[in-house]
């Protein structure tokens, strides 16, 4: 049966984001957290996670984008702060981007994502998708494989049909493109990927019933990200979108919208 792996993204953003994600999967209403070890917060955060449920699957979320990095980027983060996705993009698509710098970086998330957790993660996957990014990639599959052999990646390719017919399908298409090889890319160190891709939206509406759109035509291992928490950070720009998702997320009948749709949840 095709399942549903409903991942929060953004772990340790702030106390407060973690605090909500973590209510929730104890409540059994997201089978997976995707975190960002880079944070200040994050080993005390980390704490959250412990004594999930067995169905839970903890990601470690890769973070090159807008964030003070662990390890000194003269060339990428020159202010202390690496930069916003679209510059890191264009320079990706160019070549230019520090390749060895950035290969440090994600070895030192990796590092702090198992200090704080004791083991390896289940899945990995990059903050604004950069984590696919030309260049990128190919360090994310081999740090990926050396350090977590049995974690899978997250890939925003999706099936043409399947992108039509759910919410801000422009979003969805540009992400699937910028992921566009990454399966077979995996597939070459070893390693697994999610089967379907959702999650694209405005971040604003009533999520309650853009939600359900989400599972349209879903994929044998249909990945939908959300975005859940307390809005308690300052400068966030999605804050009251994340209050949304939280109350949604909490209440919806999300194993039988799944269920309707051929969707075992949670697995």
């Amino acid at each position: 049966m095709r399942r549903l792996i409903l991942c929060a993204d953004d772990f340790a953003f702030s106390s407060g984001v973690s605090g909500v994600i973590a209510d929730l999967a104890i409540r059994g209403r997201l089978n997976a957290t995707s975190c960002m070890s880079v944070m200040p917060n994050w080993r005390a955060d980390s704490a959250m996670l412990d004594g999930l449920p067995d169905t839970m699957q903890i990601g470690l979320h890769l973070v090159l984008t807008g964030e003070a990095p662990l390890t000194a980027m003269p060339k990428l983060a020159p202010s202390g702060e690496m930069p916003a996705i679209n510059p890191l993009a264009r320079a990706a698509a160019a070549g230019n981007l520090p390749l060895d710098e950035i290969a440090q970086e994600i070895r030192a998330q990796f590092d702090r994502f198992e200090e704080a957790r004791g083991r390896a993660p289940d899945f990995v996957d990059g903050h604004q998708h950069s984590h696919a990014l030309p260049g990128v990639r190919d360090i994310v599959l081999a740090e990926t494989a050396r350090r977590a052999p049995g974690a899978w990646l997250r890939t925003c390719e999706e099936r043409i049909g399947a992108m039509l017919v759910r919410p801000f399908r422009g979003k969805a298409l540009g992400s699937a493109y910028h992921s566009s090889g990454l399966r077979a890319a995996a597939a070459e160190y070893g390693l697994a990927c999610n089967r379907g891709f959702a999650g694209h939206y405005g971040f604003a509406g009533d999520y309650s019933e853009i939600f359900p759109k989400f599972l349209e035509s879903p994929g044998e291992m249909h990945l939908v990200m959300c975005h859940p928490g307390s809005g308690s950070r300052a400068g966030d720009a999605i804050a009251a979108a994340r209050l949304q998702e939280a109350t949604a997320l909490a209440t919806l009948p999300i194993a039988d919208i799944a269920a309707e749709r051929g969707l075992s949840y949670p697995a």
